[in-house]
């Protein structure tokens, strides 16, 4: 039996909320101190996911993504009221954690906000074909049962932590427009936030519909 809406929704407040605070905690914390390096990040952000799938993922399915979530209502999977409770929950969840960082941090790094390391084009299209293998790897285990090897968490963190390893230095890595909105939003920073809110949702959709055919 499905928990309450509210529930799932709240499910999606704390997984979206500890993305953020820890993911871009990592970047802020790295800027201050050095300690961590691209790799400690790209491994902050994948081990979060992981965890918060393995601990929420039973309440509301672990989406933490807003592009994710709009993949599952195109391919059908949840209904429009879902859509827009979990959209609130993850939206609230991500600029919750940021107005936490800016607290303990002040302005530090801007708070963890992605911006483009190289071309706008460049980053686009990297942000499109992240999200797309990360939400090809979500639908696979989370909606078919065929799928066989890593438990979901594990695939998934791992798919997130591989995307940020090469594609961050590039594009950021987001293949979140929760996770890029609520640290751009708290710092004042909207320089190409646009790329971070597209792309995403371009690549997770194509993606979702990609599998559909192909489970088919």
């Amino acid at each position: 039996m499905k928990s309450s809406l509210l529930r799932r929704a709240v499910a999606e407040f704390v997984g979206t909320f500890a993305l953020v605070l820890a993911g871009c905690g990592a970047i802020i914390v790295n800027s201050l101190t050095g300690s961590l390096t691209h790799v400690g990040v790209a491994l902050t952000f994948g081990l979060t996911i992981m965890v918060m799938i393995a601990a929420v993922g039973h309440l509301s399915g672990a989406h933490f993504n807003p592009a994710v979530t709009l993949a599952f209502f195109i391919t059908r999977f949840i209904t429009r009221a879902e859509l827009l409770a979990y959209w609130l929950a993850q939206f609230a969840g991500a600029t919750s954690a940021a107005l936490t960082l800016a607290a303990l941090f002040g302005p530090t790094a801007q708070l963890g906000t992605t911006l483009p390391g190289g071309a706008i084009e460049q980053s686009f299209v990297l942000e499109m074909l992240l999200t797309g293998m990360l939400m090809f790897v979500i639908i696979a285990v989370a909606t078919d049962a065929r799928a066989v090897g890593a438990p979901p968490a594990l695939a998934i963190g791992s798919t997130v932590m591989l995307a940020a390893l090469w594609g961050g230095p590039i594009s950021g890595a987001s293949m979140n427009p929760a996770r890029s909105l609520g640290p751009a939003l708290v710092a004042g920073v909207w320089q190409d936030q646009w790329l971070y809110l597209v792309a995403p949702i371009l690549g997770a959709a194509l993606a979702a519909l990609l599998y559909q055919w192909l489970r088919e």
